[in-house]
């Protein structure tokens, strides 16, 4: 029997293969993400050294707990990108933005106002997670007719789909796309959630990665599980953040 006094090297992580992060809240002080520009700089830094060339922010816009406009959004914007050049971090920083389907939407809708889209016209939707909107399938039908391009944020999340998956079928039948959360498959958010992420991949169901990227805990947690080997298994989806680039 032989014996190796070497350590196998330690995965540095790499998220060059998505090199966009389209979801996360590291805007200051808009939401319940990070809360300070210094902030803002110090958690872009570890992600652009993890690999990332472009940063889309997605702040909350959530009726009556995070009120967000275009305006309070590209404000916010300014203040990181003046805090990031000034600390001299040479990323690109932008800004869209996550929109609970609610009534406030719906309003926002029928008053035709200007949403705040991703790249070639894509729109970050999201719901609660105790239960879909009672008009969910009206709301996704008007943002549709209305041209934008639909991506469900962290459909893996919403645990009245986890004993109902064809409901998420559903969705992509509508044309809509899906965005996972990288460290829902760590089990962070729990077993369920790292089971429907296993099935959402193995039928190449997810179009899109985010961080969701709020606090240290998430980070941290990012660090962790692209250290591993299970992390490269992701270099396999059909991944379009690239395209945004």
């Amino acid at each position: 029997m032989s014996f190796s006094f070497f350590k196998s090297r330690p995965i540095i992580p790499d998220l060059s293969f998505i090199g966009v992060d389209m979801h996360n809240h590291l805007l200051p002080g808009i939401d319940d993400g990070l809360q300070t520009p210094e902030q803002t700089v110090a958690f872009v830094k570890e992600l652009q050294a993890m690999g990332y060339k472009k940063l889309i922010c997605t702040p909350h816009v959530l009726g009556g707990i995070h009120d967000n406009t275009p305006e309070t959004i590209n404000a916010a914007l300014d203040i990181a990108r003046k805090a990031l050049a000034e600390a001299e971090v040479p990323v690109t920083l932008q800004a869209a933005a996550e929109y609970m389907m609610d009534d406030e939407l719906e309003k926002k809708i029928n008053a035709n106002e200007k949403l705040l889209t991703i790249g070639d016209n894509y729109l970050l939707v999201e719901m609660s997670y105790v239960a879909a909107p009672f008009n969910l399938t009206e709301i996704l039908f008007q943002l549709q007719m209305q041209g934008y391009k639909l991506i469900l944020a962290h459909p893996e999340r919403y645990n009245f789909y986890h004993q109902d998956f064809n409901q998420l079928e559903s969705f992509r039948d509508r044309g809509i796309l899906f965005q996972m959360n990288i460290i829902s498959l760590t089990g962070y958010y729990g077993k369920e959630v790292k089971r429907t992420c296993e099935k959402l991949i193995a039928k190449n169901m997810v179009e899109f990665l985010g961080t969701d990227m709020h606090h240290q805990n998430h980070l941290n947690a990012l660090k962790s599980f692209a250290s591993t080997k299970d992390f490269y298994k992701l270099k396999d989806l059909p991944l379009k953040n690239l395209s945004l680039l």
